[in-house]
């Protein structure tokens, strides 16, 4: 059994410049775990394979195409691959979700 500690794992370096690390990988998916702090975003973008967002902490913002709505714990979002998607914390308090892509994409996600 292998057992990961999300607060063990290194932030990646990413165009967004929020906590974000990864959890999982496979060929057939990728787990991303994501610690937004009050007043941090995501930048718009794409990704070129489903995806689906779980919150496990706070209230965050989840915008899909152009349906944007707050979100509480142990909510899922699901966003279809080549559709705009964002993450937002306009709370006070921090935010931390589970973003799921399957399968693992190959290419970059493209940000607007």
């Amino acid at each position: 059994m292998k057992i990961t500690d999300w607060t063990k794992q290194e932030i990646r370096e990413t165009a967004h410049k929020v906590d974000v690390r990864l959890l999982y990988e496979t060929d057939a998916a990728q787990v991303m775990h994501i610690n937004l702090q009050p007043g941090e975003e995501l930048k718009p973008h794409f990704t070129p394979v489903d995806v689906f967002f779980f919150v496990v902490e706070g209230n965050p913002t989840i915008m899909v195409g152009d349906v944007k709505k707050e979100v509480g714990i142990n909510m899922l979002v699901e966003s279809p691959k080549d559709i705009v998607h964002c993450l937002y914390n306009y709370s006070d308090k921090p935010a931390r979700i589970l973003v799921v892509k399957t399968p693992k994409p190959t290419q970059q996600a493209r940000l607007l």
